[in-house]
Order: C-alpha cells, then sequence, then structure tokens
C-alpha cells in the first residue's frame, strides 16, 4: 500500500531546475534508498518532500492526508549534518525537541527515555551531547527525527560522515526502526542501499530514471559477471576475450579481468576453450552476479 505519492515533483533555483518532475510512491513499512551521482537532486529532493524547501511544482500526499494539509506532522527528517545543542544532555535534548513537537513536559519526557533505550544510548542520557561520538550524535539525530511519531523517516546519507562501528550501529538501527515505518534514505554508499533496502529510487540530474525492487532491477539490469586471472598479461588476455559475440563488457580492475556477457554459459564454454587452444595458464575463474554498483554504473551512462 503506497504511504506517500510524490507527483511530478520539481525545485528550480535562480530558474534552473535542481530536481524536474519526480514522481513515485514510496509502500508503507519499507525501506526506500534514494542513490544517484554526486549533483544527482538527492537532498533537495528530501528538503523538499520534508516541507524546508517549497517545491516550484508537484506535490506530496499521505495516504488519508486531507487537502491542503500541512505534511510535515507526518514526517521526521534527520540531515546530513545534523547540528545540536551541544552543552545539552541527551535527554534534554529530546525533551526540548518533544516540546518543540507540541508534546506535553511529561509527555516528552516519557518518549525520550522510550526512544534514549530504542537507539541505545540511554546510559549516556545525562551526558553532555559534546561528549557523545558521531555514532552516538547520529542515533540522537535519529530519535530526535521520531520523536513525534512520524510515518515517515526521511534520512539524508545518515551514515556517510561515520566509522566503520559509527556506520554499523546506524544501519542495524534503521533496519529495526522500519518496523515502525517507512525510511527513505539517500546514499552514495552503494552497498548500504543493497544491504537493508527494499526498494531503490535512482535519481540522476534531478530525474528519476529507475524505481522498484532489488529484486527487479536486478532482473531487468544486471548480466552475470566472470572474473578471470591468467600468468602473463592480462590486457592481451583482454583484447581477445573482447572479440567474443557474447560479451557486453571486458574491463580490468585490481588484477582481475571482469567479463559481463549477454549469455554468461557461452561465455564461459568459449573463453575456457580460448584459454586452451592457446594454451594460456589460468590462475582464477569464477561466476559472479554483477554488484549493484554495476548495475548503477549501467543506468547512470546509458
Amino acid at each position: 500500500m503506497a504511504l506517500v505519492t510524490v507527483s511530478d515533483l520539481s525545485r528550480h533555483f535562480d530558474g534552473k531546475p535542481v530536481v524536474h518532475q519526480v514522481s513515485f510512491e514510496l509502500n508503507e513499512g519499507k525501506t526506500i534508498a534514494l542513490i544517484g551521482p554526486n549533483g544527482a537532486g538527492k537532498t533537495t529532493t528530501l528538503r523538499t518532500m520534508a516541507g524546508l524547501l517549497n517545491p516550484t511544482s508537484g506535490s506530496v500526499k499521505f495516504s488519508g492526508m486531507n487537502a491542503g494539509e500541512d505534511i510535515r506532522p507526518y514526517i521526521g527528517y534527520l540531515p546530513q549534518y545534523p547540528a545540536f545543542y551541544e552543552w545539552m544532555s541527551g535527554l534534554e535534548f529530546l525533551v526540548y525537541s518533544g516540546q518543540l513537537a507540541h508534546l506535553t513536559k511529561d509527555e516528552a519526557t516519557k518518549r525520550a527515555l522510550e526512544l534514549l533505550k530504542k537507539v541505545g544510548i540511554l546510559d549516556a542520557k545525562d551526558r553532555r551531547i559534546g561528549k557523545y561520538s558521531g555514532g552516538m550524535k547520529q542515533r540522537l539525530g535519529i530519535a530526535q527525527a521520531i520523536i513525534h511519531q512520524p510515518k515517515l523517516l526521511i534520512l539524508d546519507e545518515p551514515v556517510s560522515s561515520l566509522d566503520p562501528i559509527g556506520r554499523r550501529e546506524v544501519l542495524t538501527l534503521m533496519d529495526e526502526l522500519k518496523k515502525d515505518m517507512t525510511i527513505l534514505f539517500s546514499t552514495h554508499i552503494l552497498s548500504d542501499a543493497d544491504e537493508i533496502s527494499d526498494e531503490l529510487l535512482l535519481l540522476n540530474k534531478g530525474e528519476i530514471v529507475e524505481s522498484g525492487s532489488l529484486a527487479e532491477l536486478r532482473n531487468n539490469y544486471q548480466t552475470a559477471k566472470l572474473e578471470l586471472s591468467i600468468e602473463g598479461d592480462l590486457s592481451t588476455f583482454q583484447a581477445a576475450v573482447s572479440q567474443l559475440d557474447c560479451i557486453e563488457e571486458c574491463y580490468i580492475e585490481k588484477d582481475m579481468l571482469h567479463v559481463l556477457a549477454h549469455d554468461i554459459d557461452t561465455a564461459r564454454s568459449q573463453i575456457i576453450q580460448m584459454v586452451a587452444s592457446k594454451n594460456w595458464s589460468l590462475t582464477h575463474f569464477s561466476v559472479n552476479r554483477a554488484s549493484l554498483e554495476d548495475m548503477f554504473m549501467k543506468v547512470v551512462n546509458s
């Protein structure tokens, strides 16, 4: 069921379109990754959806929302670089955030304690935020974004500035939170999108160029990939393999030849025959599913 419908959303700056007629739906209870190259318009899309920027045209509507109703109570938002009052404790900050969201002080305090436990920093509730690690600050930021129990949580690059431990903590938290709400997050770390998202929105030059579930996109775009290596000159091997009719792309990366093929069975058979006929010493041969990065590059560059 569609929780949010975005229709022909556009945002211009100085007359120039940064986001152009973007349309998509967000399904209830899903984690959706908004991916795209730098400058694609991801942050502008999220800020416009969150009500922080007025759209030049188009609309964002929630299921059951009345015409003209303010969308902000439905949305929790965490920017890429959240700001905190670092002299406050984590608990004080959440209570303050809750009161800004029109909760009473008692309601805000109860909700703040629940969320501090949920995001795993209850033991640090009385510690000044300035003493928090990057991962703790990000979890606190997520807690303030959901203090008012929104239907949609929007996160802009939530783990891009974190170390590996903080990144893992936040990804685990996001995976847990999707039981209670829909999550839309932007990222340029494609492995994160692959790991925790149910659906993808691929944004390029301000337009949605592809969308759907990971399984659907893989079926539409991905081909199997062969990884090979030989003793000797790998570029000579690459040149020979590239001549085969079934080969779509062939490139060298990290001392390995990566081969994308239209027909993986034919490619495997022909390459093995070639290796045998030329008496090359094959040191590595494997068949792998093409990565999300491979798919991303194919879509963006098409």
